[in-house]
């Protein structure tokens, strides 16, 4: 459906209902954006409060001059945001990104992704620019890949496409040994951060992450900034965590800069207070999944009155949890950065595959997922 608010400089929304890899779905984003509308594309597997409050947001929006292009966005919070940016915050990006990928015009880049995510509408506006050729899903005939880590698994597991070279990864935490499969497979995997408010900040090839070509990094009072042609304008509704001071933006998150490579610590807002101690729960999470038997952790505090709250985790398991789980997360973490409670089940996601913590919470308190019991 179209929606014409008349308020913006020339530019009207246009929201794109879409279910799975709607054919036609890249015509329509190229007819929209001929006409001089900016695309949404909708995820019909929102709540209806969700959807309700994009289509108010897009319906009322003042669009900044220039915006060519309006993501989804909802952090690991759930709620839901609208990003809007202009077509160079993109397209200045185009030209690295498919040397990583080493896929041109003539070439396939799969998208496991929905067309909702914004790394997925990244791509597809890629493709309208004469990039590689967008496929929404896995195919077995595709030259390179676009996606999640969980999405790369998937690939691999269902055995590697014989054609498939390269796989650019983001969303989440790629896993090293994800990585050594991948390669083991002759799959070149470029891994990176971004959001979808600062497009790609840094990418790592193997030796840890660095900055994304263009971007300059810097760590203020352990907060991470960036200054990039990748920016994107601001939002359409309900604000975000995108904060500017002057040439630089920020979305809040905890970083550290050790000789040119970047480690980040999470969200400032994630951290979780129980007691005296402030945990960050990405520090957690890394030594959880290094033990044998967890794919995947998710970690987050429940509120448990005057301590604030408890460090509880929930695990994806490759098969039963390993008989000494405890011990050998106690070994790796300090008494107050262990968890107090433990849970299995599978890691809820947001649309482009980030881990969902405030819906894993609710899972846990919904008593969804299974307990894991000493």
């Amino acid at each position: 459906m179209g929606l014409q608010n008349g308020t913006g400089p020339g530019a009207d929304p246009v929201i794109i209902p879409v279910n799975g890899a709607e054919p036609g779905l890249l015509q329509r984003l190229g007819r929209i954006r001929d006409a001089g509308d900016v695309p949404l594309v909708g995820d019909p597997r929102s709540s209806k409060t969700h959807w309700d409050a994009m289509v108010a947001a897009a319906a009322t929006a003042e669009l900044p001059e220039g915006t060519a292009w309006a993501t989804l966005t909802s952090g690991s919070s759930g709620a839901p945001r609208i990003v809007l940016r202009s077509a160079e915050s993109w397209a200045d990006s185009f030209a690295a990104v498919s040397r990583f990928l080493d896929a041109g015009p003539g070439e396939t880049v799969a998208l496991p992704a929905p067309p909702a995510s914004s790394l997925t509408l990244f791509s597809l506006a890629h493709t309208l620019s004469g990039g590689p050729q967008a496929v929404l899903r896995p195919t077995p005939d595709a030259d390179a890949l676009h996606g999640t880590p969980q999405a790369l698994r998937a690939v691999l597991d269902a055995g590697a496409p014989p054609r498939l070279r390269t796989a650019l990864v983001g969303g989440s935490h790629l896993d090293p040994e994800l990585r050594r499969r991948a390669e083991a497979a002759g799959i070149r995997v470029t891994a990176y951060y971004g959001a979808a408010e600062l497009s790609f900040v840094a990418c790592d090839t193997g030796d840890g992450l660095r900055a994304f070509p263009g971007v300059e990094l810097r760590v203020r009072e352990g907060i991470l900034w960036v200054r990039s042609p990748f920016i994107a304008s601001g939002y359409a509704g309900a604000p975000g965590p995108l904060r500017r001071d002057g040439e630089w933006a920020t979305v809040g998150d905890r970083a550290e800069l050790v000789d040119g490579r970047l480690r980040l610590l999470g969200r400032a807002d994630d951290a979780i207070l129980s007691a005296s101690a402030t945990i960050v729960p990405e520090e957690v999470e890394a030594v959880l999944r290094s033990i044998p038997g967890v794919r995947d952790a998710i970690v987050f505090g429940l509120p448990r009155g005057p301590v604030g709250a408890l460090v509880s985790a929930l695990l994806e398991l490759d098969g039963g949890a390993p008989a000494d789980l405890r011990a050998l997360a106690a070994a790796g973490l300090t008494p107050a950065h262990r968890p107090r409670q433990w849970f299995a089940g599978q890691i809820p996601r947001t649309a482009s595959g980030k881990p969902a913590r405030a819906e894993a919470m609710r899972l846990v308190l919904a008593g969804e997922v299974q307990s894991l019991a000493r």
